[in-house]
């Protein structure tokens, strides 16, 4: 009998150590109190982007655009799953052209989100093409939101070069990566587009906290991803309650 005991619990033990469940991040209120009177219509949301959309090496549900939904659930805005168009790799060429084959190319959507360009940087493209192309994907991005600017939330580029892939070269990473950040604050401002949600900064927080780094030494923690949604929520949650 002690025997069959010892080998139930040397396997409940293997069991518990295969099977690793996925937490999501947990929520965190930037206002305890749920004043939102809760809506029975649909809210629907695209993501556009690239790696950093994805949520590149956590769980899905770690991701800021999931992150994002569940706080907004918290207030009550019924949000659906998002819609998601982004892929690592991608520069913003790699998203207008993935946009024009999508599934949801015709769809609308109540509102938006929009982070491209890290990878026009890291591969060197002309800030001029980053201008163009910027220019053109967030008209996408306004098409998409029913043509509404205010609809639509930009989030400005994070700094990589403070990461352990960045390999010291902050100096040199930061400073162009504030130049791809100039251009594309600019053209949200020309767009009208009143929602820039500067995470940079958030971003250079890992060069002190190695917690904000996934395991790939490159991208987010959904750490991170949670204090990028804190930054983005109150912009979201103001304009669904209007």
């Amino acid at each position: 009998m002690k025997i069959l005991q010892i080998i139930l619990i040397a396997v409940t033990a293997l069991s518990g150590c295969t099977k690793k469940a996925i937490v999501p991040a947990p929520v965190v209120k930037t206002d305890t109190t749920v004043t939102t009177k809760p809506m029975t219509t649909p809210v629907t949301y695209l993501a556009l982007g690239d790696s950093y959309t994805i949520g590149q090496s956590v769980p899905q549900i770690q991701s800021f655009p999931y992150q994002l939904v569940s706080l907004l659930n918290y207030y009550q805005f019924n949000v659906q799953k998002p819609d998601i168009i982004a892929t690592t790799g991608w520069t913003t060429d790699d998203l207008i052209s993935a946009i024009s084959r999508s599934d949801f190319k015709d769809n609308k959507y109540d509102f938006v989100t929009l982070l491209i360009g890290v990878n026009d940087q890291h591969e060197y493209q002309s800030k001029d093409n980053y201008r163009t192309k910027f220019a053109q994907v967030l008209q996408t991005a306004i098409n998409f939101a029913k043509g509404d600017a205010s609809r639509v939330f930009v989030l400005s580029i994070p700094d990589y070069g403070v990461t352990p892939y960045g390999n010291g070269g902050e100096s040199i990473i930061g400073p162009d990566i504030d130049a791809f950040n100039a251009i594309n604050r600019e053209e949200t401002a020309k767009a009208h587009v009143l929602s820039y949600i500067d995470i940079t900064a958030i971003s250079r927080l890992a060069a002190t906290n190695p917690s904000l780094i996934a395991d790939d030494g490159l991208h987010p923690s959904a750490q991170m991803y949670q204090m990028w949604v804190q930054a983005l929520e109150p912009s979201v949650k103001a304009r669904l309650e209007k």
